[in-house]
């Protein structure tokens, strides 16, 4: 990215809008950070590879180099001095006292040239700013502005100093800089300057300049790792981690880190990077450079070690509530300060212990300490809060363990242990029925943060429907009581009815006491083997929605408190199951609507058998639009089809059911895939400019033993081969349906005597966990090893292929899904397996294109039926063939062809040369044609036309005698 590459109109736009911004946001800056903030927005506006600033030294007239950004030291090395009469863009700038540019790569480094403008003071010129461009232009008009306006600005900040700033970078070998009264302030130096390499995703260091203790270093082991050059960095990990996440977020990267020193000090040191862009624009590296220490740290370093270290625990937090400063007894208490800077103190679990966010609202909002006693449920430790209003916003949190020093704390007992931490699991119970969905989901989050704290080990939990009582969730009970108590009657329960009647908890402790109120229940009671419960009515919108019931093993009494407490979860219990009871009917309709838009079953076909599978997605999502179909055609042919609507709800899954019905429609017209999905492709871009489907439709014809395919944005299938091996053919798929422009593409597959066709939707192979290509691969190996494993082509007869094709789909689903509850999409997986027609069931023959064919057709039909065994048919089969091939000779031209098929029926084909299709009409009494159709529909169990490239065909279908 290179501003210098940009033309005026929108970008003098951006960086006049910018002007303002910058100078606003950067009004409270140190000596260093105003050099360092000042260089950065430079090298940005010009789109630079790099930068410096130079420094006149009156004493010497040398100008001396006091910043850099983005170079490494030995190009900064070779700009450290450089003399007023020089000619470089520095020392030209100085001279001139205007604005320039060099078109010069003087370092190296590919930069096309050096822009450099004075830093002008009110005695002179004080220094200059230079940037190594990348751009292949002079910077324009507005880039010059805004670089003028960034140097004048940082001049005038730099002019309160009179000699070269204190705080700033100095080469090595420079003596240290005094000037700052009582010489006591602070150097902040360019400690190293970092790369990071994102093909490696490492970051590596220069030599650097001077250590983070201030001292030169004495030697610099290139080779060596990261971490033996910045082990003072408190969080190495992180460092690198940080780097690696501003490159991917491409933006510039600016933190502080807290550095440990061997003198047993802490500092703090602040890194800053920016992304280097390659000769042909893309980023593959970001150079940066760490100084230290921080303006924010300088000054009260031996405050902040203090705090570090005090024996309370303090934390900081800014007006937005998240943690800017954590010392080491916090960190001991709360977690990691790397963990807890910048989060926001409602985040970690210590900041909603009750009521410290009321507390520090209030301190805030007051502007007055704060002080207060926060028992803590997790130890049971007492701890004194005082919170402490900082000027400009922000709260001081000071917290110190005063347990011991509490009456009886010390010696609280096991009592007061146990009830604090029922009601931590109360509070884990609230946000765990928050986020439960379904009724399931109510039912385990009770199981989870219920039955521990109370002791118990079992849970029943019913639910009121139209006056029957349905279990959705126990626990703690066997298959065969829950087999008695489900689906009953509620006035068969009687505690059950007696807690909804009254509205009213009851609670019985042991088995005596309950058959003392219900004696009749005393099987019952035996065969639940628990021996006391409490009834809690499920109350939600002022009616009766359920109960729960909450039973233990042995007797035992409940405490005044429990049963308080009790009767305030079942509150909490009633909402959340009325929530989800809402839920599952509405995820039930639209499932219901789903599948009874699918096919019920798939028809066993003599050329196809097929089995299917429809999954719906996980949890929490709504229905989706995945359909598949298989659809008998003429001639033994069959149509299969698979799609999916993109989305998910009861549109997509309507869309889904109107498609279905169309295709179904247009495959009885005898469409060719190709023209069937111009179609389909019409009526999805007539349903608006947002809606989309993907279809693959295909053709088998048994005679050929091959596949008509045309796709629209859908994978094509797998194919398994007799000897098990499995393959995918590589097809171009056209786009979507409602994105496509036809004519779309028809491809022919030529398949073996026996193979099986695997179509799926893209939620069975693809996952957040695994992209499409590892789906294809996994669903691949699945399949040879499914068919391996059951000899699938070696064993079993037609009769039984509907069993082991539906035995492959659950393979299948459980290797490639084997926990629905992990996916976000619904999926559909269909398997075919397809056969080709036995060469002695076929028998064709060719017509001459006059009278005499009908006659010829007759003599065939006679002789072929005969050897079929099939004398029956005989009659009845010459009367059509004649009646058929008449109508050609009269109506339509040759040539003439005759073909039969024995199959489950006898199916007899009439093909001719003409585009012209038959159709009945009503014959009057003077008419002496137009009764043959009328006879050809009542002698077949069904008759048809479909249309050929080069012509068309008349077929019609006869049951087979009983016998075969």
């Amino acid at each position: 990215m290179a501003a210098g590459n940009a033309r005026p109109g929108s970008r003098i736009g951006q960086l006049e809008e910018a002007r303002p911004r910058f100078f606003a946001a950067n009004d409270e800056l140190s000596m260093a950070e105003t050099l360092n903030v000042a260089l950065q927005q430079a090298i940005a506006a010009l789109g630079g590879l790099g930068g410096f600033v130079h420094w006149r030294d009156p004493g010497s007239g040398l100008l001396r180099l006091v910043a850099a950004s983005g170079l490494a030291p030995e190009i900064a090395e070779a700009w450290a001095d450089l003399h007023e009469d020089e000619d470089v863009a520095p020392a030209r700038a100085m001279r001139t006292g205007a604005f320039l540019w060099v078109a010069e790569d003087s370092m190296g480094i590919g930069a096309s040239g050096t822009a450099a403008a004075p830093l002008l003071g009110t005695g002179g010129r004080i220094g200059a700013v230079s940037v190594l461009t990348a751009g292949p232009d002079e910077p324009d008009p507005a880039q010059r502005s805004f670089f003028g306006s960034v140097v004048a600005w940082a001049a005038g900040r730099l002019e309160q100093r009179p000699s070269t700033p204190t705080d700033v970078v100095s080469p090595p070998g420079w003596p240290p800089s005094s000037d700052a009264p009582g010489g006591q302030v602070p150097r902040v130096f360019a400690i190293r300057h970092w790369e990071y390499d994102a093909a490696s995703g490492s970051v590596t260091l220069t030599r650097p300049l001077i250590d983070m203790s201030g001292e030169t270093p004495q030697a610099f082991d290139d080779s060596a790792d990261l971490s033996c050059h910045l082990s003072d960095i408190e969080d190495l990990p992180a460092f690198t981690a940080d780097i690696r996440e501003a490159f991917d977020r491409g933006t510039a990267y600016d933190t502080e880190y807290r550095v440990h020193h061997r003198d047993g000090t802490v500092g703090w040191v602040r890194a800053l990077g920016h992304i280097v862009p390659d000769e042909d624009g893309t980023s593959a590296r970001m150079v940066g450079t760490l100084w230290g220490p921080t303006h924010t740290h300088v000054a009260s370093g031996p405050v902040v070690a203090a705090l570090r270290d005090m024996g309370d625990g303090f934390l900081t937090v800014a007006d937005d509530w998240r943690i800017t400063f954590v010392n080491k007894e916090a960190e001991r208490l709360l977690g990691s300060g790397r963990t807890l800077l910048g989060s926001t103190l409602w985040d970690i679990p210590a900041g909603r212990a009750p009521g410290l966010e009321a507390q520090c609202r209030r301190a805030s909002a007051e502007r007055k300490p704060i002080g207060f006693d926060l028992h803590r449920p997790a130890d049971q430790r007492i701890h004194h809060v005082r919170l402490v209003p900082m000027p400009g916003g922000g709260l001081m949190i000071y917290f110190a363990d005063v347990t011991d020093e509490r009456p009886g704390g010390a010696e609280r007992s096991a009592g007061d242990r146990i009830a604090a931490e029922r009601t931590a699991r109360m509070t884990e119970l609230t946000a765990a029925l928050a986020e439960a969905v379904t009724s399931s989901d109510v039912a385990k989050a009770v199981a989870q943060h219920v039955l521990p704290p109370f002791g118990a080990d079992g849970l029943l939990v019913h639910a009121l429907e139209g006056g029957w009582l349905r279990v959705v969730g126990s626990v703690g009970y066997t298959e065969e009581f829950l087999g008695q108590i489900d689906g009953v009657p509620r006035t068969t329960h009687m505690a059950v009815t007696d807690t909804l009647r009254t509205r009213t908890p009851l609670f019985l402790e042991s088995t005596a006491d309950y058959l003392r109120l219900y004696p009749r229940f005393e099987s019952f009671v035996a065969a639940s083997a628990k021996n006391a419960w409490a009834f809690l009515p499920l109350i939600a919108s002022g009616h009766a929605i359920g109960c729960c019931i909450v039973s233990f093993s042995r007797p035992r009494s409940f405490s005044e408190e429990e049963r308080t407490l009790l009767i305030a979860l079942s509150g909490l219990i009633a909402q959340a199951l009325e929530r989800a009871r809402l839920y599952d009917a509405e995820h039930t309709r639209a499932q219901e609507l789903q599948r009874g838009l699918l096919p019920r079953t798939l028809p066993s076909l003599p050329a196809v058998s097929a089995a299917a599978r429809y999954m719906p997605a996980g949890k929490g999502e709504e229905v989706g639009g995945d359909w598949y179909d298989l659809i008998p055609l003429s001639g033994d042919r069959v149509a299969i089809v698979i799609g999916d609507v993109m989305g998910h709800g009861i549109a997509e899954a309507a869309i889904m059911g109107r498609l279905r019905t169309a295709v179904r429609t247009l495959a009885d017209l005898e469409l060719s895939p190709d023209e069937l999905l111009i179609h389909l492709n019409e009526l999805v871009s007539d349903l608006g400019p947002d809606k989309y489907a993907t279809c693959s439709y295909v053709v088998f014809d048994p005679v050929t033993r091959t596949c008509a395919l045309s796709s629209a944005g859908h994978l094509p299938p797998a194919i398994v081969h007799p000897d098990g091996t499995v393959h995918r053919p590589e097809l171009a798929v056209d786009p979507p349906l409602g994105a496509a422009e036809p004519p779309f593409e028809t491809y022919e597959l030529r398949l073996p005597e026996e193979s099986l066709l695997v179509f799926c939707t893209d939620g069975l192979i693809e996952s957040a966990t695994r992209d499409i290509d590892q789906g294809l691969a996994q669903l691949r190996e699945t399949l040879t090893w499914a068919v391996d494993r059951t000899s699938y082509f070696q064993t079993g007869t037609q009769r039984d292929d509907t069993r082991r094709l539906h035995d492959l789909c659950d393979a299948i689903v459980s290797a490639l899904l084997p926990d629905r509850e992990q996916t976000n999409d619904d999926a559909v997986l269909l398997v075919a397996h397809t056969r080709g027609t036995p060469v002695d069931s076929v028998a064709a023959c060719s017509l001459p294109d006059d009278p005499r064919a009908a006659g010829q057709a007759r003599e065939y039909v006679r002789s072929q039926l005969a050897v079929w065994d099939l004398d029956e048919l005989a009659m009845t089969t010459e009367l059509l063939v004649s009646e058929l091939i008449g109508n050609v000779i009269r109506h339509a031209s040759g040539p003439i062809r005759l073909r039969l098929l024995r199959s489950r029926s006898l199916i007899c084909e009439v093909y001719d040369g003409s585009l012209t299709s038959p159709r009945i009409r009503r014959a009057a009494y003077t008419d002496e044609g137009g009764r043959g159709l009328h006879l050809v529909a009542a002698l077949s169990k069904r008759w048809g036309t479909r249309h050929l490239a080069e012509g068309k065909c008349i077929w019609t279908e006869q049951d087979l005698p009983l016998a075969h």
